[in-house]
């Protein structure tokens, strides 16, 4: 393969990232294009490859794990072509043909730009924007029974994200027996409405288990959290997906091929995208610092585990078998949802994508600008155009 082509990096992915509408590699462009991605990794996956800007983080390191944590390989392929279309190299039955040199400097100098290029792509148009929007979930009051139960048999009887928030909330609580999926708190508003209506009427009040509330049980006010965030899928003032959303949901494809159909529109706002947990295990479930690990052979079963075990080592790892509802009217979480949150937890963990974006939102919260130029100004403009639903692209036409 002539390395000619690779020095074309393009900056934008349109087109490239449409996989829905084109025809899955064969079997042979699968084959030659995981060998040729295999060699570019090896080699510049080594210290002496680093250039001084990577200490922001890892950026081969986080090319390579995307491509390794995508779950099948379909998913896996769609990396691939993404990654070598995004370098002017598409992926044909003669891409083994030609090797490339890399003791050439200015080949080896294109491809290191080629591949780090294309890391800052996914991290400014997907880790960035999904990490720092994770935790921006509404928290709307639950709504009654008999909504959710409307909510659940009409999913679009509310228009409204707070109604659909809300309806989210009540029917998770109701199927996760009003307790934390991690901690397995009871909801304090919840056991306070129980006491004090069995107290007027006489009578004890149970849990969701059956078991009385006792003075040693302890409780905490519950949220629910989004696995992935809620405003991912939102729509502009145009009633359209911005830019942005959409590169972020087509590479959403690489990690689980169709897995974005499963949040689109109002379906992000369904049960199976959605756990209930404390106030405090949100924050860390939605800075992707917690993670559910699928036990083999026991449904629904996950091991929990986290990256802060210094912070959170008393609580986790923790082995939970989540509930359902005798009926199956509302949906357990997806665990394929729950396995693209893990992928994306151990990416940010281990490329250190994760500690500079919380870095950067440290920043944008301060609102500070260094003046050694580590804040980062370009990434906090187009972050805070972002998460106010902007197209990202004007954020470049502004400092134009």
């Amino acid at each position: 393969m002539p390395a000619e082509p690779l020095y074309r990096y393009q900056s934008s992915l349109e087109g490239i990232l449409d996989f829905l509408t084109r025809p899955p590699l064969s079997v042979v462009q699968y084959q030659a294009a995981a060998r040729k991605f295999a060699e570019l990794i090896d080699h510049f996956d080594q210290g002496t490859n680093q250039k001084p800007r990577d200490k922001r983080y890892d950026r081969v390191t986080l090319v390579r794990l995307t491509y390794e944590y995508a779950r099948t390989e379909e998913s896996k392929g769609n990396f691939l072509r993404a990654f070598f279309e995004s370098a002017g190299t598409p992926v044909d039955d003669n891409l083994n043909a030609h090797p490339i040199d890399l003791s050439n400097p200015n080949t080896e100098a294109a491809l290191r730009d080629s591949i780090h290029n294309f890391a800052d792509y996914l991290f400014e148009n997907f880790f960035l924007p999904l990490k720092a929007s994770a935790r921006k979930t509404p928290q709307p009051s639950p709504a009654s029974h008999s909504a959710v139960l409307s909510i659940l048999q009409e999913p679009h009887t509310f228009l409204g994200t707070p109604d659909r928030v809300a309806a989210l909330r009540g029917a998770c609580l109701i199927r996760d027996h009003h307790r934390c999926v991690i901690t397995r708190l009871f909801d304090c508003e919840e056991a306070e409405k129980r006491i004090n209506s069995s107290r007027l009427q006489g009578i004890v009040a149970l849990d969701d288990e059956g078991n009385p509330f006792t003075p040693g049980n302890k409780y905490d006010l519950l949220q629910v959290a989004h696995i992935l965030p809620h405003s991912l899928t939102q729509l502009s003032a145009n009633n359209d997906l911005n830019n942005s959303k959409a590169a972020a949901l087509a590479i959403l494809n690489m990690f689980d091929h169709g897995a974005a159909h499963l949040i689109e529109g109002t379906d992000i706002d369904r049960p199976g995208n959605a756990i209930t947990v404390t106030i405090f295990m949100r924050q860390w479930f939605g800075n992707f610092k917690v993670f559910f690990e699928p036990v083999e052979q026991q449904a629904h079963t996950y091991r929990i585990d986290t990256f802060s075990p210094m912070i959170l080592g008393d609580v986790l790892p923790v082995t939970r078998t989540l509930y359902l509802t005798e009926s199956r009217t509302i949906d357990p979480p997806s665990p394929r949802l729950l396995a693209i949150h893990k992928a994306i937890a151990h990416i940010l963990h281990l490329s250190a994508a994760g500690a500079y974006i919380d870095k950067i939102l440290r920043d944008l919260e301060d609102q500070s600008v260094r003046e050694d130029g580590s804040s980062e100004l370009d990434l906090l403009v187009k972050l805070k155009l972002q998460l106010q639903g902007w197209p990202a692209g004007q954020a470049a036409e502004g400092r134009s």
